[in-house]
């Protein structure tokens, strides 16, 4: 005969069943419209730039060689201090070139008495055929001028072989051509030099500084664009303002002009070289900022300054090739709309070509929670800028390290509420 089940399995099914009627636990309402933080557009005048990787040059590069052979006697410089044109920087012997020299002014005096000989000698065989035209043929006439004319050209070569060793004498005196740097000496003292071969050591120009720097093929098509229909700042002696930064720099605090263009796009590279000029004074303890060979940031201006609309990087978002907001409307719902940026601002906020009004509202935190059609409780904020400079670093240092939240933690937090700092862009889903 089989057993019969207890009743105690049933007593504690309905035990359980009926203490379910206390109070039940607190739960988020999976249909409340999501939480979300919204900004108006910023408005503001900006300009349209492109930026570019640049290197500093100087405006002369000199090399300063020997001119004459001799052994190095002096260096009249400090190395790395900065020198004038003319300024004497090394000193050869001179005593060869000075014997040289010696010589050649004997010759030339030797020549200059001969011209005079010939001139005298000439004029009596002149003199002596307009007393007696019999006395004296015209072949020795012809051979009188003659013997003058050669004494005369005696002397001018004698002359010119007496400066060119003048000129070797001064070269045992090397001088800086430019006024500018000097770097060290790559000679030492004693040393033998080599005429037109030995480099003694540089001297580089600082004020002011050129900036080198290739713009491609469609930025620069832009900008003729601009130039030709009267979009551009206008040009100041066919000079073009350019902004300049540093390593270092907060922004580009640096400017100057480009007043140089290539005449030809580089066909490998596709990109034309441009020129610009900074000037680079010295501070009050007489140290210039630039220096050639710095790797330097360029912004070159687009389009003159022009009313704009700017939100946060947050805001945009990505789908494929194309970029988006979405904008919540009176009613509260979200609305995908595609949008043309332009330049990205210091403070982290884009230019907004077209596809957006000022009078909208952008969201700005949780755009990869949410869909386009969709309900949400929006919480309007102020655009959120990015920090830059000192503030950025200081931020960071000041961000305490992330911690795993406890159990009572995520019981408080509302599974509906989003992030005000939403992730990158490149991180969106599509709306």
């Amino acid at each position: 005969m089989r057993k019969r089940r207890p009743h105690g399995l049933i007593l504690l099914f309905v035990s359980l069943a009926t203490s379910g009627c206390g109070k039940a636990p607190a739960t988020s309402d999976p249909s409340a419209p999501l939480s979300v933080s919204v900004s108006q557009p910023v408005e503001r005048v900006v300009t349209d730039y492109a930026e570019f990787i640049g290197r500093t040059e100087a405006v002369d590069a000199v090399e300063i060689k020997a001119r004459v052979t001799g052994y190095l006697l002096k260096a009249a410089f400090q190395e790395g201090s900065d020198v004038k044109s003319a300024q004497v920087l090394f000193e050869i012997d001179p005593r060869t070139y000075q014997a040289q020299l010696a010589a050649a002014e004997g010759q030339v005096e030797v020549a200059q008495t001969r011209h005079e000989l010939a001139q005298a000698e000439n004029a009596r065989a002149k003199a002596l055929y307009q007393d007696n035209p019999r006395a004296i043929s015209l072949k020795a006439l012809d051979q009188h001028q003659a013997a003058e004319d050669a004494a005369a050209a005696e002397v001018v070569a004698a002359k010119g072989s007496m400066e060119v060793y003048k000129l070797n004498l001064e070269f045992t005196k090397v001088t800086s051509p430019i006024d500018g740097r000097v770097g060290r000496n790559q000679v030492g003292i004693g040393n033998l030099v080599t005429e037109n071969a030995t480099t003694l050591t540089t001297v580089v120009s600082q004020d002011p500084i050129y900036v080198y720097f290739n713009i491609d093929e469609r930025t620069m098509l832009e900008a003729l664009r601009q130039l030709y229909a009267g979009k551009m700042p206008p040009l100041k002696d066919r000079k073009i303002q350019v902004l300049m930064g540093l390593q270092d720099d907060e922004g580009f605090p640096h400017e100057g002009v480009a007043d140089y263009a290539s005449n030809q796009v580089d066909a490998s590279t596709g990109t034309l070289t441009l020129r610009a000029a900074f000037n680079n004074p010295k501070n009050e303890d007489g140290v210039r900022l630039f220096m050639p060979g710095l790797f330097v940031r360029v912004r070159l201006a687009l389009n003159k300054p022009q009313p704009a609309i700017l939100v946060a990087e947050a805001a945009i978002g990505t789908d494929q090739d194309r970029r988006f907001v979405y904008v919540v409307d009176d009613a509260d719902t979200v609305v995908t709309r595609t949008v043309t940026l332009g330049a990205l601002q210091m403070d982290g906020l884009r230019v907004v070509k077209t596809g957006l009004k000022s009078n909208e509202t952008v969201l700005v935190s949780g755009i990869q929670l949410v869909r386009s059609g969709e309900k949400v409780n929006p919480r309007k904020i102020p655009m959120p800028l990015a920090p830059t400079g000192a503030k950025a670093a200081a931020a960071k240092e000041s961000t305490p390290a992330a911690k795993a939240p406890t159990d009572e933690t995520s019981e408080k937090t509302d599974k509906r509420e989003a992030p005000d700092n939403s992730s990158s862009a490149g991180e969106n889903r599509t709306p």
